[in-house]
């Protein structure tokens, strides 16, 4: 956990620009939240303009988020209901991965020491989430967290340190259980079989 304004890896002024911005970023939130389920060509247009990478991943409303464009799936996934993504800092993450209903994902912190803390600068730190992980629903995920590749996180953990992959971590601090040994996947070819006609958008 990060003490001090220098432990920070992003700092941006709270400003005007900033407040203006996210009021627009609020804007496009409540359009998508607010989106009718069969409007799934609506609702990919505006996560389209929202995040910063948008690779065909689906999320339920509703879903909020600080900034949007410091968001960036690098290949699908699902977000289940109520998520929050607070990206003053980069979250990256992974393909396919599985986020369940109200989870929190926090890149933002603030220093310890309260001089540094009434200071008008929102503080960070990024957030990278593996390929094919799986976050149960109520999680928490802190500011400057790795989760690894294809790794769990059981429901209602709070991470606070990094998780390394192939492994069940769960608890307050959320903390490894056991290694995860996995079959023979199936092909890429296979799974879109299975799963591209159940998402094909329309409207």
């Amino acid at each position: 956990m990060s003490h001090k304004l220098s432990d920070f890896s992003v700092h941006i002024p709270i400003d005007r620009e900033l407040m203006d911005f996210q009021n627009q970023v609020k804007e496009k939130l409540y359009d998508f939240n607010h989106s009718r389920p069969s409007q799934g060509v609506l609702r990919q247009s505006l996560l389209d303009d929202l995040l910063g990478g948008n690779k065909g991943v689906t999320i339920i409303p509703p879903f909020y988020c600080d900034m949007g464009k410091n968001i960036c799936f690098k290949q699908g996934g699902f977000l289940n209901t109520g998520v929050t993504i607070l990206d003053l800092a980069p979250v990256t993450i992974g393909e396919y991965v599985q986020i369940g209903p109200n989870v929190v994902i926090s890149t933002a912190g603030h220093p310890f020491d309260l001089a540094e803390r009434v200071l008008p600068i929102a503080t960070g730190n990024p957030i990278v989430i593996g390929d094919n992980v799986w976050i149960g629903a109520n999680s928490v995920i802190l500011d400057g967290v790795t989760i690894g590749n294809r790794s769990i996180i059981g429901a209602g953990s709070i991470v606070t340190k990094d998780i390394p992959s192939d492994c069940v971590a769960v608890g307050n601090p959320c903390r490894v259980i056991k290694s995860i040994s996995h079959s023979k996947m199936p092909t890429n070819e296979e799974l879109d079989e299975m799963w591209l006609p159940l998402f094909d958008v329309h409207n």
